[in-house]
């Protein structure tokens, strides 16, 4: 009998407030599908990371061009570069294709870097053969020639080097096709600098280190340009740059 009762009350107090129980039920199938919904927008975002982990490189950084292009940023990068990832990448490229570019200039360059004067040499003089009209690899022979102790033919290459360079970095569509190029004046205030300490001639140790120095800062300058031309034509590699 008092089940009976309690039976008729709840029975009394849903069809009392059937408007209440409806709105409650629906509120708790919306809850439902809005989690539903949340869990299914989780999981498909799980499979898009895990596939970008795998695939997600971009297209910049793919094939002969994306080793070449990753490591011209670690060679031209403002601060210390990942030399060794440099060399091996550029090796690969040369072993692949000895004329795509200026690789062998670049692999020259990254064995300066890293000290390997000789490995430099025979690169950067490869690279004269393939391109005679390119002055960074001839700027790269005479410096590899100071820094083996060929002296009179370190400053007779510079020389010529320095023309070519300064022909390349006046054209009217700019250093290598860059727009905008050097608008600070770092490189041309560089190359000044080279030129005025190459024709002071030879002399001594100080003098040569002097004119090591002065070209070695032109491809400093001309490199912190080159970055961030590249990091700014293609932002979405997300590459940390200083324009100090």
């Amino acid at each position: 009998q008092q089940g009976g009762k309690v039976s008729s009350r709840v029975t009394g107090y849903c069809t009392h407030h059937e408007d209440e129980c409806a709105r409650g039920k629906e509120a708790m199938e919306a809850t439902s599908r809005r989690s539903l919904f949340f869990m299914r927008s989780l999981m498909a975002l799980g499979a898009a990371l895990s596939i970008a982990g795998c695939l997600g490189r971009p297209a910049w950084f793919v094939g002969v061009g994306g080793k070449y292009n990753e490591a011209t940023v670690e060679i031209t990068r403002p601060q210390k570069g990942d030399l060794n990832k440099a060399i091996t990448n550029l090796e690969e490229v040369v072993r692949t294709d000895p004329t795509y570019r200026d690789s062998l200039t670049m692999l020259g360059r990254a064995y300066y870097k890293a000290g390997r004067y000789q490995d430099a040499y025979k690169m950067v003089q490869r690279a004269v053969v393939v391109d005679k009209n390119d002055e960074v690899a001839w700027l790269m022979v005479g410096l590899v020639q100071l820094r083996l102790g060929q002296d009179q033919a370190g400053y007779q290459t510079l020389k010529g080097g320095l023309t070519l360079f300064t022909k390349a970095s006046v054209n009217e569509d700019g250093y290598k096709g860059y727009e905008f190029w050097d608008k600070a004046g770092r490189v041309k205030i560089a190359t000044r600098r080279a030129v005025l300490a190459v024709l002071k001639g030879e002399g001594g140790e100080e003098e040569k280190n002097n004119v090591i120095r002065s070209v070695e800062n032109i491809l400093s300058a001309v490199d912190h340009e080159i970055f961030l031309q590249e990091v700014r034509k293609n932002q979405d590699l997300n590459i940390q740059y200083s324009d100090d």
